[in-house]
C-alpha cells in the first residue's frame, strides 16, 4: 500500500519556482512561441504612448490595433470618432516617428465592440425598474397630489 501512495502524488516539476505571476510570465515569454505575446505587449505599450496625445474627447474612443509596415492601424468605436481620428493623423504620425517608427499613413477601422472592455466592466449598467417599483412610485406621486376638487385648498 505504501507503493500506491508514493505513485499517487504527481512529481514536483519546477519545485524551486515560486509559482508567482512573474514566473508564469517568464515561462510564457520563453522560446519562439512568445513572439505574439511580445508583439502584443509592444503594441500595448505603443498604444499607451500614442493615445494620450489625442484630444481628450477622442482618446477613450480610439485604440492602436497594429503597426502594419508603414501604417498605424487604429480602431475606433463609432464613425464619428473615425472622422475625428483622421483629423489627428498628423499628430500621431509625428509622435510615432519621434519614437523611432518609420510610418507614413494611418488606417482607421470602426469596431462594433467596446475598445476597452475592462473600463466598461467597472460601470454598472442601469436596469429598468420592475412593474412593482413603477406602481409604487406612481402611488407615491398620486398621494402627493391634492384631491380633485381641492386644487385651491377649498371644496
Amino acid at each position: 500500500m505504501s507503493d500506491f501512495r508514493s505513485r499517487s502524488k504527481p512529481p514536483r516539476i519546477g519545485a524551486s519556482r515560486t509559482g508567482s505571476p512573474t514566473a508564469a510570465l517568464d515561462a510564457a515569454l520563453g522560446g519562439a512561441s512568445a513572439d505574439p505575446i511580445r508583439r502584443a505587449m509592444w503594441l500595448d505599450a505603443l498604444d499607451r504612448r500614442l493615445v494620450p496625445l489625442l484630444p481628450p474627447s477622442l482618446a477613450p474612443h480610439a485604440r492602436l490595433a497594429n503597426v502594419d509596415g508603414s501604417r498605424l492601424v487604429f480602431l475606433v468605436d463609432s464613425p464619428i470618432w473615425h472622422a475625428r481620428l483622421r483629423l489627428s493623423a498628423d499628430v500621431l504620425l509625428d509622435a510615432a516617428r519621434s519614437i523611432g517608427l518609420d510610418v507614413s499613413d494611418i488606417v482607421v477601422r470602426t469596431s462594433t465592440r467596446p475598445l476597452r472592455p475592462e473600463v466598461d466592466a467597472g460601470r454598472a449598467r442601469p436596469t429598468p425598474p420592475s412593474a412593482v417599483a413603477r406602481e409604487a412610485v406612481a402611488a407615491a406621486l398620486a398621494s402627493l397630489q391634492p384631491p380633485d376638487g381641492d386644487a385651491n385648498g377649498t371644496r
